[in-house]
């Protein structure tokens, strides 16, 4: 596990090295806009599956993903013009939309078809999503346990998976509120 600080992580060297970590499937925690979270490509199944295990979260559970763009989620998901709206007016920020999938991915995509999205108001989070790939989020915690505001509390279980830590300090934020869209009417799933 390489511990990285956010002012050197997007210069030069660590740069490059980072953008084929995150192509490649490396585990990453990172900071957020509202906590650390710990993810991966989400196209990298392997890599998913492990963070899966390492927080012992239930293969049930789907994970949310930061989308590389609105228009991926738009080529991506089932949404109607007011879907459309009601994402450009909460991202960039610290939200989660659930919306319908028309792809497959294994771990994000629940049984009934559905896939949470989020776009960060983020920087570290922007150059992931600058990479162009659907990336796995979620909070780097044991499941079902209290989030971790420091890289210095990080369960020993979630370290063990990481390739990567972006150290940006003490993150004293809450999880992401989360809307689901994807039936008749709005529905908050978190608050």
């Amino acid at each position: 596990m390489k511990i990285i600080k956010l002012a050197n992580a997007l210069k030069d060297m660590e740069r490059v090295e980072l953008a084929k970590a995150v192509r490649e499937g490396k585990i990453l925690i990172y900071p957020t806009d509202t906590l650390y979270g710990v993810g991966c490509n989400a196209e990298k199944t392997e890599s998913v599956e492990r963070i899966m295990k390492a927080k012992g979260r239930d293969s049930e559970k789907p994970l949310s993903i930061i989308a590389p763009s609105k228009e991926w989620i738009a080529e991506n998901t089932k949404i109607t013009s007011n879907h459309v709206k009601f994402i450009n007016n909460l991202f960039p920020g610290p939200y989660t939309i659930v919306l319908k999938a028309r792809i497959k991915i294994p771990f994000v995509i629940s049984k009934d078809g559905k896939m949470g999205v989020r776009i960060p108001r983020n920087e570290f989070c922007d150059f992931i999503r600058s990479q162009g790939s659907p990336f796995v989020t979620t909070s780097v915690n044991l499941s079902e346990e209290n989030p971790v505001y420091s890289i210095s509390d990080i369960p020993e279980q979630i370290k063990q998976v990481a390739d990567y830590v972006i150290d940006a300090g003490e993150i004293r934020g809450h999880a992401s509120r989360v809307f689901d869209i994807s039936g008749k009417s709005l529905e908050i799933l978190r608050w």
